[in-house]
């Protein structure tokens, strides 16, 4: 089982939370974990997003006006 201190909400504060046994196989890189303190679950999500180019913009030109 893996340590890692976390802000509980339940308990108001910082308290050591562990990941129960995995059956999904993820070992100590399991998402859920339980507060040792009360019992509260939460839930680690990780995102993965594509990389998206930007658009290229066109800048208008500026106007040059002629002196009088």
């Amino acid at each position: 089982m893996s340590h890692r201190e976390l802000y509980c909400d339940v308990c108001e504060g910082v308290a050591p939370f562990e990941a129960p046994p995995c059956v999904d196989g993820h070992d100590t890189d399991c998402p859920e974990l339980i507060c040792t303190g009360c019992g509260a679950a939460v839930l680690i999500a990780t995102f993965t997003l594509p990389v998206t180019r930007l658009a290229q913009r066109r800048h208008p030109q500026p106007i040059h006006r002629a002196a009088a």
